[in-house]
């Protein structure tokens, strides 16, 4: 089995990729596991952090590296909070991050607004060393609407505010099992899959 670092710390995604990258032969291992510290993040694209991310693991281990870059995107706000959507409510202060007050600002700025389209954005970036000129790189959208007042207890971050139109439930909702099977995360890493399987099968 290839051993793969993920560019993440989150107990979460690692157990989420673990599972299915060890379906195409690689072993998880979370950057902390090396020591590696977080990579900057200054691009205003998730495509272009998750390449910092995946270059920078990929760099200080020697392994291939895997990252990944996600955010929710608010159509009236033209796809604000973005690649900000974790620290939306403290960008431009020290305040640390809030999922509490990034949710507030996000409702705030959509006041007196009728557009209540939103989706969730992941871009998946892997790279088989630093200096990778062809790094394989896979997206998944998860779309829904804002409401004004949470609902659910599961999940996290913008979740509770996240409904999913066909369901009539948010994000917060649904069971991790539904969320995988939907989320913009579950498809990206399916087709991650996918894709690892046909480069094997060259």
């Amino acid at each position: 089995m290839k051993q793969l670092v993920l560019a993440s710390g989150n107990p979460g995604k690692l157990r989420e990729f673990a599972e299915m990258l060890a379906t195409v032969d690689f072993e998880v291992l979370p950057q902390s596991h090396f020591n590696v510290p977080e990579a900057e993040e200054p691009h205003f694209t998730f495509v272009e952090n998750a390449l910092v991310k995946a270059r920078h693991a990929a760099k200080l281990t020697g392994l291939p590296a895997l990252a990944d870059d996600s955010g929710i995107c608010v159509e009236a706000l033209g796809g604000e909070p973005g690649v900000h959507s974790a620290r939306y409510a403290s960008v431009g202060s020290n305040e640390p991050k809030s999922d509490e007050r990034n949710n507030q600002k996000v409702i705030a700025d959509l006041q007196g607004k009728s557009d209540r389209r939103a989706h969730y954005y992941c871009v998946l970036v892997l790279v088989r060393h630093a200096d990778d000129p062809q790094p394989l790189i896979v997206e998944g959208e998860w779309h829904g609407e804002i409401i004004d007042t949470p609902r659910g207890a599961n999940g996290f971050g913008y979740d509770p505010y996240f409904l999913v139109p066909d369901l009539g439930r948010t994000a917060a909702e649904i069971s991790a099992d539904e969320k995988h099977s939907r989320s913009h995360r579950g498809k990206a890493l399916r087709e991650l899959v996918a894709k690892l399987r046909a480069r094997q099968e060259r």
